[in-house]
């Protein structure tokens, strides 16, 4: 019996301060091989980082079909491929259509995300909201609070729950996991006191079914976790750092058509 080859895409994270890249089998949600790193210029200019960008697109070719398209994360808000806000990394990016400098420097169909709504896609196919229906709510607790919104697994793009205003305050200056540390709270205290009042507000505004919390903070979830008490389930992340890869690659797939 032939073995079938998997259906591979390509996906690549640009973040503050590292671009990240990886040939991702799409039927799995796994990488083929270890993904590559490079640091982000400083400074982060579109050119500098497309330069990048089309670097590690080139790194796998004896993994990737030359005609897949690309998927790539990034940190802003993006509207049909132009950036229309940048979150660590320079400002020149406003306007910029992304998905056009990607293309003319990659030769590949390119297709850019959120970083955050790549991340809940990878999660929602492949990790702690596998086939969940209804309405996902992804938070990653970092420096800020990045938010995406999944109902029925498609994406509602660039929500930023994170900025509601809560108690007269921008929601992440209190609750963000850079506040626990910042104001050398406990992580119960911080649960009890900071994420118990955000989540109450996030569950009268959309009354999800689940909410899978990521960043860096959730390797330690049992922490805090527990501490809160919600209607929806809440758990966390389980691809980690490769939820963006994995998201951005089959997002891609799926626009263009996975060849």
């Amino acid at each position: 019996m032939a073995v079938t080859k998997p259906q591979v895409g390509l996906g690549i994270d640009i973040g503050g301060s590292g671009v990240k890249g990886a040939p991702v089998d799409l039927a799995a949600g796994t990488f083929v091989v270890d993904r590559v790193k490079r640091a982000t210029p400083q400074p982060s200019t579109p050119a500098a980082v497309a330069e990048v960008v089309a670097e590690i697109a080139a790194a796998f070719p004896g993994h990737v079909d030359p005609s897949a398209p690309l998927g790539v994360t990034f940190p802003a808000v993006i509207q049909h491929g132009v950036a229309r806000s940048a979150a660590n990394v320079d400002r020149s990016w406003i306007g910029t259509d992304a998905e056009k400098l990607l293309a003319e420097a990659t030769g590949r169909r390119v297709y850019v995300v959120n970083d955050a709504d790549a991340a809940a896609v990878g999660e929602h196919r492949f990790g702690a909201a596998r086939g969940v229906r209804g309405v996902v709510l992804m938070t990653t607790l970092g420096t800020g609070i990045g938010t995406a919104l999944l109902v029925d697994g498609r994406l509602v793009p660039n929500t930023e729950f994170g900025h509601l205003e809560i108690d007269g305050h921008d929601a992440e200056t209190r609750a963000a996991a850079s506040a626990q540390a910042r104001d050398g709270l406990s992580y119960e205290v911080w649960a009890r006191e900071r994420l118990q009042r955000y989540y109450d507000v996030i569950e009268k505004l959309l009354s999800p079914d689940l909410i899978v919390v990521g960043g860096g903070v959730s390797r330690v979830a049992d922490e805090f976790l527990p501490h809160l008490k919600l209607n929806a389930p809440i758990i966390p992340a389980e691809l980690r750092n490769t939820a963006g890869i994995v998201g951005a690659a089959c997002l891609a797939a799926e626009r263009f058509g996975a060849e």
